[in-house]
């Protein structure tokens, strides 16, 4: 596994506990436990040693002892919360067991004599605390454990913070794409004076059911030090306090599409949902029934209550339409909400017109024309995938990977975002100027091998939506959206995933 140098006096590495699985005396059910786990827990195991990267090159081996493994209580907690067993969660690669979910709250602080340091200190921390949705992670590790460290040793891997969970942020999911060995490393966050450590690696690989999620699940450096006070006391090892709050490099431009979205609930179903308007929202047609009850909550706030609002469906396209979309409108206004930026164009080299406020008349407030969204471009797309209704919207991030046109004008949008069930119909957002770009519908499924890709999706570009929507706000008339069922071939078979003609599409 993976390791972080957490201090040069006395030298601690700290790493995921898993590792020394077989050698536990009790078995698995020691990871029941709901205390730190002493060397003596263990049977004789081989000698431990540590493997880092040399100043003049190659790497050097130092001997290591164990101090103790230690649970992370507040992540334990949040995990339960989080994973409910009803929903199959398992982590690690596809064609193993997978880890012991018990094993993951669980951590091991080891000494390191060869490692000291007498001006050393502790490594540069920051509280998971002070984390948003959407803010920039580095993750580092060295996939495949001793394989090759020559090659893998500290290979780092961008993304964001998708979601949180527990106190004070006890539990970091990222889309910060990482591979087996990596458990035990570290995520850091940027800040002005040099990147910190916020978390540990505890996950590489998630799985909800038979899909991949594509996430990375951490666990809060913070709390694992608070786990960690007696067993590093008894060590006589003092802990710097962690601080509280460090001003991190924004993540995008400050528009803030958590606030856009919202889940919908209908019947034993759910997805997701994004507001253009206080009492208006988009979603897609497979997430709601026309005559069933809507129930929708808005994403709130830290530390806000969720308020749940009723709505109702007033145009749902047929199911031979190839947009998959439905209007809803709200029985009471979101309160407080600011309306999004609108992407007016996806032609290339192209500047926005000033269509974004949706015409004369309307009660959008206007914005400055975007540059046009071009291919390669970074996007975020915010929905209830993955942890769903536990822990609010996740966030995940990537590039337009595509802009797929018919007749010149675009009719879908790909991206490279990690999208689960539960993401349809939320927004994707442009992460350069925070404009809402389109909605997503779905992820993709290989029929012939049925596996499902979270990183290659299709969104309904927005250009496509917005004329009709401000249409139906000026006339109140549903009828405004009916030309979404009455769509040329062209639009079909690129919607199909259907080269016409040919064989039946895979996907």
């Amino acid at each position: 596994c993976s390791g972080l140098v957490l201090s040069r006096r006395p030298a601690l590495v700290l790493c995921h506990a898993s590792v020394f699985a077989p050698f536990l005396r009790a078995g698995p059910a020691a990871w029941a436990r709901p205390a730190a786990l002493p060397p003596a827990a263990l049977r004789p195991c081989p000698r431990l040693r540590v493997v880092l990267g040399s100043e003049t090159g190659g790497l050097r081996e130092l001997d290591a002892r164990l101090l103790a493994l230690v649970p992370c209580a507040a992540f334990r907690r949040a995990l339960e919360r989080g994973f409910g067993l009803a929903e199959r969660w398992r982590f690690g690669a596809e064609e193993e067991a997978g880890t012991d979910p018990r094993a993951l709250p669980w951590f091991a602080w080891l000494r390191v004599p060869g490692l000291d340091a007498p001006e050393g200190g502790w490594a540069a921390r920051a509280s998971a605390g002070c984390l948003r949705k959407g803010q920039a992670l580095l993750a580092c590790g060295s996939p495949f454990g001793d394989l090759c460290p020559e090659l893998f040793l500290n290979t780092l891997s961008r993304g964001v913070v998708s979601n949180l969970a527990g106190e004070e942020n006890a539990l970091v999911l990222t889309d910060a794409r990482c591979l087996p060995g990596t458990e035990g490393g570290a995520a850091f966050v940027p800040s002005p004076d040099g990147p910190r450590v916020v978390a540990l690696i505890a996950a590489s690989f998630c799985w909800k059911g038979a899909e991949w999620v594509g996430l990375t699940l951490l666990c809060s450096l913070a709390a694992i030090l608070r786990s960690s006070a007696a067993v590093l006391g008894e060590a006589g090892v003092v802990v710097p306090p962690v601080p509280a709050w460090v001003a991190a490099v924004p993540a995008s431009s400050g528009q803030d599409p958590v606030g856009w979205t919202a889940l919908v609930g209908c019947g034993a179903t759910w997805g997701s949902g994004v507001l253009l308007a206080p009492r208006l929202l988009l979603t897609c047609r497979h997430v709601v029934e026309a005559r069933t009850p809507l129930h929708v909550t808005p994403a709130s706030g830290p530390g806000q209550d969720a308020a749940v609002l009723r709505g109702h469906v007033v145009f749902a396209t047929e199911e031979s339409s190839p947009f998959d979309v439905a209007v809803v409108e709200l029985e009471e206004s979101v309160p407080g909400f600011v309306p999004p930026c609108l992407a007016d164009t996806f032609l290339p080299g192209k500047q926005g017109g000033d269509t974004g406020c949706w015409g004369r008349g309307c009660d959008i407030p206007s914005h400055p024309p975007p540059a046009s969204p071009i291919p390669g471009e970074e996007v975020s797309v915010v929905g209830f995938g993955a942890l769903g209704r536990a822990c609010g919207p996740s966030v995940t991030a990537g590039v337009l990977s595509a802009v797929v046109a018919v007749a010149g004008r675009p009719v879908m949008l790909q991206t490279t975002c990690a999208v689960h069930g539960g993401s349809s119909g939320g927004p994707l957002v442009s992460s350069r100027s925070g404009c809402l770009m389109g909605i997503v519908v779905s992820n993709t499924r290989d029929t012939g091998v049925g596996a499902t890709y979270p990183h290659l999706n299709f969104c309904i570009p927005i250009t496509v939506l917005q004329p009709l929507v401000a249409r139906y706000r000026r006339t109140g008339d549903p009828d405004a959206f009916a030309g979404l069922n009455r769509v040329g071939e062209g639009v079909r078979a690129t919607w199909q995933l259907q080269q016409r003609p040919g064989p039946p599409s895979k996907l």
